[in-house]
């Protein structure tokens, strides 16, 4: 079973939206999403947003989209490098040639635990995908995605990845590989950290794009914090 590419399939029909949307790029700032997040009385007040992303809420706006991916930085839940227990159990049953309805319900809980901490996590999402496929639950399957696209499109309006001052920017590493797989790219084997900035390289492909770059400040930020206490 190739569950790994269920977000492929159904999302790419999205992503030519998604680029539409997101024509005028441009990198996140911080500074004033964090000071907009915090105001109770601002459209961006991040639990309201948050409980709007819970809810699959395919209103929001591009704005409050950016808002919530990147203002997850802020949250106290926000670990980059964070491993949930969880992780191991779900990845045993994903390497099962065959699920039984037992083990897909076990799928579903074991990634909705991993999502409690980790909501913006997209391997793990794409898991819940191939269950509710699995199960012909066409509504919580479109709840679930209406999540996936919310956050590429907040990804997708930070860059094209082309070039350093064009980078996608990230939240966490394991978005950069993902982003590679939805925009139909295979990672080419290398990685590289300069200043601020992931860079890895792409397989041949038509374009004859050589590879992507990543601002991965936040992610920096929080490792620095950790060796600093």
């Amino acid at each position: 079973m190739k569950k790994q590419i269920i977000i492929l399939v159904t999302v790419l029909a999205g992503i030519i939206t998604a680029f539409s949307q997101s024509e005028k790029t441009a990198k996140p700032n911080y500074k004033k999403i964090q000071k907009d997040i915090s105001a109770k009385e601002s459209t961006f007040y991040y639990p309201n947003l948050m409980k709007r992303f819970m809810a699959s809420d395919t209103t929001m706006t591009l704005d409050e989209k950016r808002h919530l991916y990147y203002g997850y930085i802020y949250q106290d839940t926000y670990s980059p490098y964070g491993h949930s227990n969880y992780t191991d159990s779900l990845k045993v049953l994903m390497q099962k040639r065959q699920l039984s309805n037992d083990e897909l319900k076990n799928v579903i809980v074991f990634s909705d635990s991993i999502l409690t901490k980790n909501p913006f996590d997209l391997r793990v999402m794409n898991t819940k995908l191939f269950a509710y496929k699995e199960f012909k639950n066409d509504s919580a399957f479109q709840k679930t995605l209406n999540k996936v696209k919310i956050i590429i499109d907040a990804l997708l309006s930070s860059g094209n990845g082309r070039k350093k001052k064009t980078a996608f920017y990230v939240i966490k590493v394991s978005h950069e590989y993902d982003l590679l797989n939805i925009l139909g790219f295979s990672f080419g084997g290398k990685q590289s950290l300069i200043e601020h900035y992931d860079y890895l390289t792409v397989a041949e492909n038509p374009q004859k794009i050589e590879g992507f770059y990543f601002d991965v400040s936040p992610s920096l930020n929080s490792l620095n914090k950790m060796f600093k206490k």
